[in-house]
């Protein structure tokens, strides 16, 4: 059956809508990450009792980091027809930084569900759990580094308003500050609220006004496409 360029172009425009809705619910199947310092009962109740759908998330977090890749390319061309390819390279090069700590952060979980949290060893087991929210945390910087990438080289291509070029920068400030939650419990911890849903659901509402910056341009003549 033949297929339209117009539908795989669409199908690469959307990466970041995919995207989120890969990591939505691969966290929903997920569940609730053992918070930092919990004791070695609650770990083992949920990395043994959760194995399957550990690694049933596993898998949706995967497909999420391959359309994100997908979004950046998108990214990356539209910008580089508007004459901005260095704030695409940029785009991509952070993506790339996102999806690398992802993949490790879900490699350690995996390794956590599947032999070592069953290991007996609640020191290792406790340590790279911490490890799971540290990550987290330091992905923060290149989350910013990917919303700054869109929004300047969106802005000086003229694809996007001065007030949307503001919510940008305001949403790169909002998402560093993530990176800063150190604290040992509360709203500031690696494992509190603004860790955990704040920033990343800044993160959510930017990718979308990208994707639909993306769908709305006009098809690229480019062969990339």
């Amino acid at each position: 059956m033949y297929t339209s360029p117009a539908f795989w172009e669409r199908l690469w425009r959307t990466g970041g809508i995919q995207s989120l809705g890969c990591f939505v619910i691969g966290y929903i199947i997920y569940g609730h990450q053992p918070q930092v310092g919990d004791s070695s009962d609650v770990l083992a109740a949920f990395y043994n009792g959760g194995r399957t759908q550990i690694l049933i998330a596993a898998i949706f977090y995967g497909f999420a980091i391959l359309n994100l890749m997908w979004f950046a390319a998108a990214l990356r061309t539209t910008l580089a027809d508007a004459g901005q390819d260095g704030w695409g390279a940029a785009a991509t090069a952070s993506s790339a930084a996102v999806g690398g700590v992802f993949i490790l952060l879900v490699t350690v979980v995996a390794a956590l569900a599947n032999s070592i949290a069953g290991s007996g060893n609640q020191a290792l087991t406790s340590g790279l759990n911490d490890l799971t929210w540290a990550g987290l945390v330091l992905s923060s910087f290149p989350r910013a580094m990917l919303i700054m990438a869109s929004a300047f080289g969106l802005w000086r291509a003229r694809l996007i308003s001065n007030a949307l070029f503001t919510s940008g920068v305001a949403a790169v400030v909002l998402v560093l500050l993530g990176g800063t939650t150190w604290l040992s419990a509360g709203l500031w911890a690696p494992d509190g609220m603004y860790s955990r849903f704040v920033s990343p659901a800044i993160g959510v509402v930017w990718a979308m006004v990208v994707s639909w910056v993306l769908l709305k341009r006009s098809p690229a003549t480019r062969n990339g496409w």
